[in-house]
């Protein structure tokens, strides 16, 4: 997603980068850390929203409407940080 922004969007900055020969490991490290801070942030998020493993055993549907939830908002928070920077 990175590589396509930057394509799309930001154009000289990708070709300097293309040029520099620092494309790939730029977008390398964006994608680590995308994936890194997910681990950190939807867990978070659970917590703070009270989405447990005892809603999980007692109602498996509402915490998986609820995590998925959390998780799409967590992406959403994710791109805007971190891709679409």
């Amino acid at each position: 997603m990175r590589h396509r922004y930057l394509k799309e969007h930001r154009r000289v900055l990708f070709n300097i980068m293309l040029t520099n020969e620092t494309l790939a490991k730029h977008v390398a490290d964006i994608d680590a850390a995308c994936r890194e801070r997910l681990e950190v942030l939807i867990p978070a998020m659970a917590k703070q929203e009270g989405v447990t493993e005892q809603l999980k055993a007692t109602d498996q549907m509402e915490w998986v409407r609820r995590m998925n939830n959390i998780k799409d908002r967590a992406e959403e928070i994710v791109l805007q940080e971190l891709v679409y920077d």
